[in-house]
């Protein structure tokens, strides 16, 4: 075993994150997530060693690729992988540690196009009417709820967002996408009035806490510290048993229904790719195809010559 090679691939591994976080301006959970992948060819390198870098080749990928098959990796993790590790050796490739990408000419596994997943009008509007309002925590978890579902959020986004971002007067939320787009997202009366109720009787009770780091943090925990998207998944899976949803629900499902519901009640797609921070609105599209699918569902379920 070649533990030279191995190290090496560690080392440049190491000046990639700086290249990502330094030149390439990528995003905090972006780097993690190339980081993790790679990690996982360097594992299997470590069992596979090779000579030198330049043997790291397309036959050398046909085998890696093999054996994500044989793990059984989803088609969906391979192709992220894959993406990762073509930035990963063409890096190493402008950098002239190798002379030629070993994946250039590998594809990924073709994927089977499926639809997000959606909830009702009615599921949404039970999970967000679970919080008992009569505590903080519960009047804090409904303003979320609500931010969540009216703007479309992703849960990165609702996480950091800041009290300079809230514009409660004139009614809409500023918030930085991915590739540090700004956009602007109008709130509806209802989402408005649980965050002003969460400023007025909540988040300073909060922020008072001897553990609180609050800064300008809108959402905070009962420490008085920023949330994490894994805290936010959790309290909003809590809230999907109390209201009897039989389904598990990310955050980001409540995106996809967001979206959904806006084009099912006659939303323009183009400004419905705008709400989201699109930058195609082929990505857009897929919410038509959602549209279309749930009409057929109850077409099915209520004609009787269906």
């Amino acid at each position: 075993m070649n533990k030279a090679v191995n190290q090496q691939l560690q080392n440049y591994l190491t000046d990639f994150k700086r290249y990502l976080q330094i030149d390439q301006v990528k995003s905090k959970n972006t780097i993690q997530a190339y980081v993790r992948d790679l990690k996982k060819f360097i594992n299997y390198h470590q069992d596979h060693a090779t000579q030198s870098l330049d043997q790291i080749d397309y036959s050398y990928m046909q085998g890696f690729l093999a054996h994500l098959h044989q793990q059984n990796y989803a088609t969906s993790s391979t192709s992220r992988l894959l993406s990762a590790m073509k930035q990963f050796f063409h890096y190493l490739l402008k950098e002239g540690v190798i002379q030629q990408n070993p994946l250039q000419l590998v594809q990924g596994p073709k994927q089977a196009k499926s639809l997000p997943k959606v909830l009702s009008m009615e599921e949404v509007e039970a999970i967000i009417q679970a919080p008992n309002i009569a505590t903080l925590t519960g009047l804090r978890d409904r303003a979320i709820l609500e931010v969540l579902y009216a703007c479309g959020l992703r849960v990165s986004e609702l996480t950091q967002l800041q009290l300079a971002d809230l514009h409660l007067d004139l009614g809409f939320v500023q918030t930085l996408g991915k590739g540090n787009k700004e956009r602007i997202i109008p709130l509806g009366d209802e989402a408005i009035y649980w965050v002003d109720q969460y400023l007025q009787d909540a988040r300073g009770v909060f922020a008072s806490k001897k553990t609180a780091q609050a800064g300008q943090i809108l959402f905070l925990t009962e420490r008085g510290k920023a949330f994490t998207r894994q805290g936010i998944w959790k309290n909003l899976n809590k809230y999907v048993q109390q209201a009897g949803v039989n389904q598990r629900v990310s955050p980001h499902m409540l995106r996809h229904s967001f979206a959904t519901h806006l084009l099912e009640n006659g939303a323009d797609l183009r400004m419905v790719q705008e709400l989201l921070g699109h930058a195609d609105i082929s990505t857009t599209q897929i919410y038509t195809h959602i549209s279309h699918h749930r009409l057929q569902e109850v077409y099915r379920k209520n004609f009787p010559r269906a």
